[in-house]
């Protein structure tokens, strides 16, 4: 075991959380920053976004989030510059305990939108995938049944830290919920660790992507996620569209999906 995994399993919580601030504060804080002081399209106040950020360390604090707090910062920053001509709701594919869902919520309620948040609730599903190292160097596998956090315990902590009012829960595999889903999306946030369950959120999800939205993968540090995004015969042949532009795949946790050319077929028009 790593010194990194060593401290986290025995180091109090409180110092576990300090240690993650302070090693990530060079990055945090710059997008925090920028997030409070730059006027985005949804008109969200100053006072309204220093809130939010905050509220982002609270919910660490409380709920156990991987991500960190420039990620999803600079996703709640996309979805408040979407403007009011990007139509659509916030997707969440994989709530975990629901730090992230508590967060994309109030992001949500602060530009009107709703929450549409998909997850078993029952962990990964069966799965025959080989997994291994990120681009960080930490192992990582997904059998069936890891990860799994109970739909009670998701919505618990987003009423306790977010803005129930904004979401709605669709528990079951994506496979059976996301077909019946039509809404249209403006932004989705895709953190669901196997490739065959990316291949399904994008299978559903991209087509209901507005014109003017955008798809942040949460998992683009595996490298059989890079693979995936990184074919384009994935694209061309599953969703009918060329390999859409992305940031920083293959260097980062979180990739921005900028979809400029949408499928001839699908389960929604774009707007």
């Amino acid at each position: 075991m790593g010194v990194r995994s060593t401290a986290k399993k025995n180091a109090p919580w409180w110092a576990h959380y300090a240690y993650r601030k302070l090693y990530y504060l060079p990055r945090d804080f710059p997008a925090a920053f920028s997030f409070i002081f730059h006027r985005t399209k949804s008109g969200a106040s100053r006072r309204a976004r220093f809130a939010f950020v905050r509220a982002c360390y609270k919910i660490s604090y409380h709920v156990d989030c991987p991500h960190t707090e420039h990620e999803i910062i600079a996703i709640a920053r996309a979805i408040l510059d979407l403007g009011a001509d990007v139509s659509g709701v916030i997707v969440e594919a994989g709530a975990f305990h629901g730090g992230s869902t508590a967060k994309l919520s109030l992001a949500a309620a602060l530009c009107g939108r709703r929450l549409a948040v998909f997850d078993s609730f029952e962990g990964m599903p069966e799965n025959n995938e080989t997994h291994g190292k990120s681009i960080y160097r930490r192992e990582h596998h997904f059998p069936k049944g890891s990860h799994a956090v109970p739909l009670e315990e998701v919505k618990g902590n987003v009423e306790r830290y977010g803005a129930a009012g904004a979401c709605e829960f669709h528990k079951g595999f994506f496979e059976k919920t996301m077909p019946d889903f039509k809404t249209p999306v403006a932004a989705a946030c895709i953190n669901v660790d196997l490739t065959q369950s990316t291949k399904t959120c994008l299978k559903y999800l991209y087509p209901l992507v507005s014109r003017g939205g955008i798809i942040f993968s949460q998992d683009a540090h595996f490298p059989w996620i890079i693979a995936l995004l990184s074919d384009e015969n994935f694209w061309r042949d599953e969703l009918g569209v060329a390999k859409p532009a992305m940031d920083d795949l293959g260097h980062a946790k979180l990739v921005a999906i900028h979809p400029a050319i949408y499928p001839t077929i699908g389960p929604a028009a774009h707007p």
